[in-house]
């Protein structure tokens, strides 16, 4: 399918070469985040679905570890030795898809498919129908327990691969996590990171208010993980601690990525109506406004 007026393509970004300082890699991560969220605004404003709020919180995280962390590229997506990326809270898969053709894992002309009758571009990402997808995720709790088999794979290959997993915070309330955390720590899965979205929001209400996870770092380090906590929106605070893994010899990653839903469009951020909610004509336009009159994301609210 062509791409229509309403869905102007995005540039394919790729990446910059390994010897770029870290000043050119932070800008050129934060332009990548940009057009992602651009793109993806048409795409939830278009096929009338998707899950806009969650796909913005986690846009800075998912354009940092393709555009400079993850050691994989689009002819590589079968090698062995790639890194693996599990989207864990697989609801958010318009943001990986967008994701995935900025860095040319997917064209471009594809995401005018999305949530269409037989299209690859599913509600939730499936591999068997999508270059770079490395499982079938969505049903909330499985994309942990999934990335431990993968890290344990690497281990008893004696491979240098590194396993990544973004998960909800909502979905930690789910026990086939803690399962996975405990067997991680047991076996010293120390190429293993587990990324959590905090926004602290779920469908249709706070964490806290549905069941509270806090002290999460307190509970994430008691199950043998080393735990780090950065701002999810700052580029060059998540190219830092991603590029460091493992922090602990042995111990494998957890790190709390402090988001906001909606970031960073004014009347989306923070709110949880936009869970589950797609923008209208007036919104859309808002929206866009917002992501194309600045050079890059604003970041105007305190994280805490």
């Amino acid at each position: 399918m062509t791409l229509t007026v309403e869905h102007t393509t995005m540039p394919v970004l790729g990446r910059l070469p390994i010897h770029s300082s870290r000043s050119e890699q932070v800008a050129h991560i934060a332009e990548a985040a940009r057009q992602i969220r651009i793109q993806d605004l048409k795409l939830v404003h278009h096929a009338g679905a998707g899950h806009i709020g969650g796909d913005f919180s986690a846009i800075d995280i998912l354009a940092t570890l393709y555009g400079a962390v993850l050691e994989i590229s689009p002819d590589q997506v079968t090698d062995p030795e790639r890194d693996r990326f599990i989207l864990s809270k697989g609801h958010v898969a318009g943001a990986l898809y967008t994701t995935l053709a900025a860095f040319g894992f997917l064209p471009v002309e594809e995401l005018a498919t999305f949530l269409k009758p037989l299209s690859a571009l599913n509600g939730h990402p499936n591999r068997r129908k999508v270059a770079g997808v490395e499982a079938n995720t969505g049903p909330l709790g499985h994309g942990l327990p999934i990335a431990v088999g993968h890290a344990l794979s690497a281990k008893l290959d004696v491979s240098m691969r590194r396993t990544y997993v973004l998960v909800g915070d909502g979905e930690l309330q789910e026990g086939s996590n803690w399962e996975a955390m405990m067997a991680a720590s047991q076996y010293q899965l120390d190429r293993l990171t587990v990324i959590v979205d905090r926004n602290r929001l779920q469908q249709g209400a706070t964490t806290k208010e549905t069941n509270d996870l806090d002290p999460l770092p307190d509970k994430a380090a008691a199950f043998g993980f080393a735990v780090v906590e950065v701002n999810g929106h700052d580029h060059g605070e998540l190219l830092d601690v991603l590029s460091a893994v493992p922090f602990r010899p042995g111990k494998p990653t957890f790190v709390i990525a402090h988001t906001h839903k909606g970031h960073p469009i004014s009347y989306m951020s923070n709110n949880v109506a936009w869970h589950h909610r797609v923008p209208d004509s007036a919104e859309f336009q808002q929206a866009l406004t917002e992501l194309e009159s600045v050079g890059r994301p604003r970041y105007d609210r305190e994280l805490v």
